[in-house]
């Protein structure tokens, strides 16, 4: 036997607007965080393996890092 569960979500025309006008910042916020991870990324990838252990680094870690980076700053 099949069940529909129907839930409605009431939004005021004021708050869609408001929502609406915060998109393009929240979306050049997205994108900014989106160009600082791939920049740190592409940094660390280009240093050797050599550099990466000087810094107490390991290739696997870089990812990780750059996530951080950009997200958790």
């Amino acid at each position: 036997m099949a069940h529909l569960t129907e839930t409605s979500r009431s939004y005021s025309d004021a708050s869609l607007l408001s929502r609406l006008g915060t998109l393009p910042s929240e979306l050049a916020d997205r994108f900014a965080r989106f160009r600082r991870y791939h920049e740190t990324l592409n940094e660390l990838t280009s240093l050797s393996d050599r550099d990466l252990a000087d810094v107490g680094l390991h290739r696997s870690q870089l990812r990780e890092i750059a996530a951080q980076a950009a997200y958790e700053a």
